[in-house]
Parts: C-alpha cells; sequence; structure tokens
C-alpha cells in the first residue's frame, strides 16, 4: 500500500478511539491519538500549576514539554502518561488548554512530524486531524452519533452519571466548536459515518471499504 492518511474526526462519544485503532490494526498501518497530546498537554499545564486559561503560562508549559506516542501508550517526556490522562478532570482540562492557539501550533508540529517519521502512512484521530492537520488526507472520515447515545456510551466507559456527562458532554461538544483556532467542523471532502445505531465492526468494515477503495 502506497503512503496513505486516514483522518477520523468527531465529537466525544462517536467511538473514535476504538474504531480508529481497530481500522489500524485492520489496515496494518501506525494509529495516532491526537486527543491524547491535548490531555497529555492539560496535565503537563496542571503539574506545572499555571492558569489554564493563561495562554502564554500554559504554551510555555508545554514547550519545555517532549510528546510521543508509542505502541498506544502516550508519553511526556519519557513518562508513561497513559492513564493519568483518562482522569475526567484532565479530559474536561484539555478543552480549554486545545482552545489556546500557540498551544496547537505546537502539538500539531509534533503530530506531523510523528507522521511523517512512521512513514506518512497513518490512522489519525481528533477534532482537527482532516480539516487542519492533514487537509490533503487520502481519507477523510466525520463520526457523529445521537447526543444521548454518546452520553451513554461515556458514562458506561467513565463510571459517571448520565446526566454528569451529558453535561459535561455540551460543555465540550460548544467548547470544540466554537474556539477560534481549529474548532470542530465536517472537514472538507469527508464521508460521514453516523455511529449511533451500527456496532464497532459495522463502522470498522465501513471505514476499512473506504480505505481500501482509495488505494487502488
Amino acid at each position: 500500500m502506497r503512503p496513505l492518511i486516514v483522518t477520523i474526526d468527531g465529537p466525544a462519544g462517536t467511538g473514535k478511539s476504538t474504531v480508529s485503532r481497530r481500522v489500524a490494526q485492520r489496515l496494518e498501518m501506525p494509529h495516532l491519538d491526537t486527543g491524547a497530546f491535548y490531555r497529555a498537554a492539560a496535565l503537563v499545564a496542571i503539574r506545572a500549576a499555571v492558569d489554564l486559561d493563561d495562554e502564554s503560562a500554559v504554551a510555555g508549559a508545554v514547550a519545555t514539554a517532549f510528546f510521543d506516542q508509542i505502541e498506544g501508550r502516550m508519553l511526556v517526556d519519557g513518562e508513561d502518561v497513559s492513564l493519568d490522562i483518562r482522569d475526567p478532570t484532565i479530559a474536561a482540562a484539555s478543552s480549554t488548554v486545545a482552545a489556546h492557539p500557540g498551544v496547537r501550533a505546537a502539538l500539531v508540529n509534533h503530530q506531523r512530524c510523528w507522521v511523517e517519521l512512521h512513514g506518512c502512512s497513518a490512522v489519525v484521530e481528533g477534532r482537527d486531524i482532516g480539516s487542519v492537520v492533514f487537509p490533503d488526507a487520502a481519507v477523510k472520515i466525520f463520526l457523529e452519533a445521537d447526543a444521548r447515545v454518546r452520553a451513554e456510551r461515556r458514562a458506561r466507559e467513565t463510571g459517571q452519571e448520565l446526566d454528569v456527562v451529558l453535561g459535561e458532554q455540551v460543555q465540550r461538544d460548544h467548547q470544540d466548536s466554537s474556539r477560534l483556532d481549529s474548532p470542530l467542523i465536517i472537514p472538507e471532502g469527508a464521508t460521514i459515518v453516523d455511529t449511533s445505531s451500527l456496532d464497532i465492526d459495522q463502522v470498522v468494515d465501513r471505514i476499512v471499504g473506504l480505505v481500501e477503495a482509495a488505494s487502488f
């Protein structure tokens, strides 16, 4: 297969992480979770005790750290922080951190370099991958799902109350779609896949089919 970038974007709870990992496994391609970069950046800022609303302070803290992913593990300065960044507090803080243009610019550079180092072929998931990070990707997917279905999935994953998850989801969606820099949008040329009534295998099969069709 020639060098190929597959982007999978969408809001939280649409199944991006599970779907993108399985698509990458099926196609024997590297997988990059860019959302983990922003959660890791939030962790770095919180550990540095800086004001998350202070772009200069957050960008300064992030600039001193080195971010990488190896076999699905998120590393900061060589430390595996994969479990730390799954804390709901970190996940919530990541939207604030991700709204800062300086932080996004630094992490987008890390993400592009990562893909380049992996032969310019990867399945990359996030919220601005097909629109900003890799706008010329051969295959662009945008996952969506009913808001309540998304919240129920997240509640099962985290163990939180559904009402709490719904409230956080509304806030997160608003932050992601209304930020001035790289908002969550449907990328030009993307195929929309509604995962509300589909299981993981069905979604993966559809995306793999699109990739295989684009490869020939």
